[in-house]
């Protein structure tokens, strides 16, 4: 059975090293995931007014989210924290009150940089944001990547042995608890919708 896998990328530059990365996830998953880009670009800034009547951009947003059966964040560290592209794209999907489009999402959260702590402060404020989106997250192993343009191509193409090694184990073990999630996911929590 195959897996359709949303992955949000947190950083807007076209030639984002997380990106570049996030062409190296889907180049080593496994064959059980279908990894889909679910872009940000064009969410406007989260305003609680618009909530009731939200713009096209924030309606397929939620659709895609909620049409995932889990989400790979794949994102920088802004000053020591989300960045705000990121932060506003899950305030949306989050919204309105009783709306969530995360809750019971596996989610994977991996991250690369040109510094040596590798995205891991961000990390640690967006585990806090999806325990309250009630989003479960694979919690080992983590994946704070040190950016090394020799071990990349600009197609995702992952030339260092080790960083591919290490990607693919990622990717095989956030298969696995996808499965372990799922497996015990089932309809009728409180709080559902229909």
């Amino acid at each position: 059975m195959t897996h359709r896998i949303g992955y949000l990328i947190g950083s807007l530059a076209q030639d984002s090293i997380n990106r570049i990365l996030a062409k190296a996830l889907v180049g080593l998953a496994p064959p059980s995931l279908e990894l889909v880009e679910i872009p940000i670009r064009d969410l406007p800034l989260y305003n609680r007014d618009d909530e009731l009547d939200p713009v096209a951009a924030v309606t397929e947003f939620k659709r895609a989210i909620e049409s995932s059966e889990g989400l790979l964040l794949v994102s920088p560290e802004y000053n020591r924290s989300i960045p705000g592209a990121l932060k506003n794209a899950i305030d949306w999907g989050s919204r309105p009150w009783g709306h969530n489009s995360f809750a019971r999402k596996p989610t994977g959260i991996i991250g690369a940089s040109t510094g040596a702590i590798g995205t891991a402060v961000m990390q640690s404020s967006m585990r806090s944001v999806l325990s309250f989106l009630n989003a479960p997250q694979l919690n080992a192993p983590e994946a704070y990547i040190t950016f090394d343009p020799e071990a990349f191509g600009p197609d995702g193409e992952v030339k260092d042995a080790g960083t591919r090694e290490f990607l693919q184990h990622y990717m095989n073990e956030y298969a696995a608890f996808v499965e372990r999630v799922l497996s015990l996911t089932a309809p009728g929590h409180v709080g559902d919708q229909g």
